[in-house]
């Protein structure tokens, strides 16, 4: 209760020139375990101007939401439809009114003097965006591991928002605190971005001039994965999202981004030398490879005192090649909707120009940037079944559409009905 009056406090104040109004945003699902520790660290910031928090929930179950009702009725609590980061960030911000957003992940900490040293530093540096280091910090033996590996080199690839380093300009920012004139000269953060969406807000920014600024007195806790399933989906998706980033932005490409992909080319190439019966030859690359995680792994345990390095070989081999797998994955994402200039398309489901259509004079589905559909056609490019949306939109709302013969897949609407089963 206490810290709810604080807010409560800081929330009835107005802002002066020398505390902006903040807006933190903070997306979230399935975070029910941990969104009570990231909003009580943000209410526990002491800043003077006025300060609005906002979540969106994308949940699969109401938990998350349920305790922020509960227990922080000042909290603006905003829907994810989609239930992607980038979705969920994008419409906080568009309803966001401070003058200045701090971006906050529901697995984040933020340590007391984070939200003021962040707007002290915007300002002295006139930069658009502001971030700091990221510490990770686990509480289980497995979680402690993966904090270590991402603390590593080898974890990493020398990014200093995880590596740490001087202050200056950065190519990025770990989570961020920026100007919101900024961010609305750049369209916002892109929506179809599952991840990487900070990369490709912070490459937009520099793109306009802007200054992306690494300040490393700003330190967020952050909690890592807690099991091998979930960390290898998580950087699966990190490889697979870089690449869409690449393809965007070509130029953004640095020699760090191409670490992992060339590991899986080397992997595959000795896989068809053993094939071709050149075990010798074949081996060279994965023994030189496991050697080094072992060598990595070793050192580290000595330095850093802990078992938990004893995992460091698997969990830095997982991170690796999920990230690799994840690179070469398929995914096409579409460039005609959505926020910060990105596509309509969502995931991995094909792009579409929205011109290639099977039916009537309405757009593709590929091509509308609202979850709910309201036009029907069927797209060529999707083998005639169109289903940008069928994972994101509401399930009782999803029907087959009867004038394209059950190929177009879409919310009921006045003409086009359809019997109530799904895909």
């Amino acid at each position: 209760m206490q810290l709810q009056e604080m807010a409560d406090a800081r929330l009835a104040t107005a802002a002066t020139p020398l505390f902006p109004s903040v807006s933190v945003v903070i997306p979230a699902r399935n975070a029910e375990a941990t969104i009570a520790e990231t909003l009580d660290s943000v209410l526990s910031q002491e800043y003077a101007g006025s300060v609005e928090i906002l979540v969106a929930d994308g949940s699969d179950t109401p938990a998350t939401s349920d305790v922020i009702r509960q227990r922080y009725p000042t909290v603006k609590l905003l829907p994810n439809e989609r239930r992607t980061t980038g979705f969920g960030i994008d419409a906080m911000c568009r309803v966001a009114t401070g003058e200045f957003i701090l971006r906050c992940d529901a697995h984040t900490i933020l340590p007391p003097g984070y939200m003021r040293r962040a707007v002290e530093t915007l300002r002295r540096t006139g930069a658009a965006n502001v971030g700091g280091r990221q510490q990770p910090i686990g509480i289980t033996f497995f979680e402690r591991a993966v904090a270590i590996a991402m603390t590593t080199l080898l974890g990493t690839g020398g990014a200093r928002h995880r590596m740490g380093g001087a202050e200056g300009p950065n190519d990025t920012a770990f989570l961020g605190v920026f100007r919101r004139d900024a961010l609305d000269e750049v369209g916002g953060f892109d929506p179809t971005f599952i991840r990487n969406q900070d990369y490709e807000f912070n490459w937009r920014l520099r793109k306009r001039g802007e200054t992306v600024w690494f300040d490393p007195e700003l330190i967020a806790i952050y909690r890592p994965r807690g099991s091998l399933r979930a960390l290898a989906s998580q950087y699966f998706d990190y490889g697979r999202w870089k690449r869409v980033m690449l393809q965007r932005h070509p130029a953004s490409l640095l020699p760090r981004h191409l670490a992992c992909p060339l590991l899986m080319l080397a992997l595959a190439a000795s896989v068809a030398l053993a094939l071709a019966g050149a075990t010798w030859a074949a081996a060279v690359t994965p023994l030189t490879y496991f050697l080094v995680l072992a060598g990595v792994s070793l050192a580290t345990g000595i330095r850093r005192r802990s078992y938990a390095a004893l995992l460091l070989l698997l969990i830095l081999a997982t991170m690796h090649v999920s990230w690799g797998l994840g690179f070469f994955s398929p995914v096409r994402v579409g460039r005609n909707g959505g926020g910060g200039g990105g596509g309509g398309s969502v995931g991995d489901v094909p792009a579409c120009n929205g011109s290639r259509r099977k039916f009537g004079g309405g757009r593709c589905l590929r091509s509308m940037s609202h979850p709910y559909i309201r036009s029907h056609s069927s797209c060529r490019t999707t083998r005639g079944r169109c289903r940008a949306w069928s994972r994101m939109a509401p399930r009782q709302l999803q029907r087959p559409c009867r004038a394209c013969g059950g190929g177009s897949w879409r919310n009921a609407a006045p003409g086009h009905s359809g019997p109530a089963r799904f895909q």
